[in-house]
């Protein structure tokens, strides 16, 4: 991104205070329309909500609102910088949700308090909306998070840094898989980075039948012995069972049939890449920022490249989960996304990909029908 398209960034959202507004759904005209919408027929409401709290979603805004929060302690490929610097990207994303789902979605920034009182400031506010998405939390606080609210709420709560990320990256190796020749359960796969995004996928790629993981974080190679990492990356660690020999990620590069990259920007280079398995399958996602960059891939022999990023063919990036999604939980009722609910979404959007090839192994943000193919899987799964 050079210089001038910065300016034009910030011009363009400092000229409208942002990306986001609020337009109403009537029209307040005359003192017969004031009387409707606000004094005195808002008493009727009021009553009848006070007499059952539940109407309140069929006669209220929070029927159909998402919160889109986060405390900007982990933004993909810029770290912790802070709730107010997360805030542009929670906002970009209810942006997302009402252009391309039409769902009603409002950005909040909390910050970075205990998890005991992130829940609470949640639960406190939680009669406002219809679901919860969270986004860019730091581990393992973001998975004490999750839980924890899922228990004390009522409505969806969801991790698009968890689930979502999980689904997309699914959903583009089952058709990487398909381009290389090779069985999706007999990939050899190290994965980069173990934060929410990295031990979510592996995760749902451990759930799918994918065995031969190697996962490596910041310290190195995850180990069920680690002292290092935090207990949910050793405990995976442990459950996948394998004895990995070597500590970094050049000690484990050999012989991988793909890397899926969740962590920072060139993290990987050519020489590692000439040294994986034939025909390679290279998911570098940080952003804005990839683990290599993708002519540097394909020089060295790689059979798929994707990255996070529009600026390349494969994006692999939950955009292209997150608003289907949501207005699937929306409308079918659910209250949780499992692992059965992401194997059922991934292989939808696979699907949507009649031949699979090195540049096209996921639809596009804009293709049609790739937010109605969430959506209906979602539904789908209840059934």
């Amino acid at each position: 991104m050079n210089a001038l398209d910065k300016d034009e960034i910030v011009a363009l959202h400092e000229e409208h205070t942002g990306v986001l507004g609020m337009e109403a759904e009537m029209a307040v005209n005359n003192k017969s329309d004031l009387g409707k919408a606000y004094t005195p027929g808002v008493a009727t409401i009021s009553k009848a909500i006070e007499a059952d709290p539940s109407l309140k979603d069929k006669m209220t805004l929070s029927g159909k609102l998402v919160a889109v929060v986060t405390d900007g302690s982990a933004v993909l490929g810029l770290g912790d910088i802070g709730p107010a610097g997360g805030l542009p990207v929670v906002e970009g994303k209810s942006l997302l949700y009402k252009d391309l789902a039409g769902v009603n979605a409002l950005p909040l920034a909390v910050n970075q308090v205990p998890v005991k009182d992130f829940v609470s400031t949640l639960k406190n506010l939680s009669l406002s909306f219809a679901g919860i998405h969270l986004e860019d939390i730091a581990a393992p606080r973001c998975f004490e998070i999750e839980d924890e609210l899922k228990q004390v709420l009522d409505i969806p709560v969801y991790h698009d840094d968890q689930e979502g990320t999980a689904i997309v990256v699914l959903a583009g190796l089952i058709n990487a898989a398909k381009v290389v020749g090779k069985e999706l359960k007999d990939l050899k796969i190290v994965l980069n980075g173990v934060g929410a995004s990295g031990l979510a996928t592996a995760k749902l790629l451990y759930g799918v039948g994918i065995h031969n993981l190697t996962l490596v974080d910041i310290n190195g190679v995850v180990k069920p012995d680690s002292t290092k990492d935090n207990r949910y990356q050793t405990a995976f660690a442990k459950q996948v069972g394998n004895d990995v020999q070597g500590t970094t990620l050049d000690d484990v590069i050999d012989g991988q049939d793909a890397f899926i990259g969740l962590s920072d920007a060139d993290l990987l280079s050519g020489d590692q890449v000439k040294r994986m398995a034939a025909k390679p399958i290279i998911f570098a996602l940080a952003n804005p920022k990839p683990e290599i960059d993708p002519a540097i891939a394909h020089e060295a022999g790689a059979g798929v490249v994707a990255t996070g990023s529009g600026q390349y063919p494969n994006q692999v990036n939950n955009i292209l989960v997150f608003p289907g999604l949501f207005k699937g939980l929306l409308q079918s009722g659910l209250k949780t996304v499992n692992m059965d609910v992401e194997k059922i979404v991934a292989e939808a959007l696979a699907q949507t990909i009649a031949t699979p090839t090195a540049d096209k192994i996921v639809p596009g943000v804009f293709d049609e029908g790739v937010v109605e193919t969430v959506t209906k899987a979602i539904i789908a799964s209840q059934k």
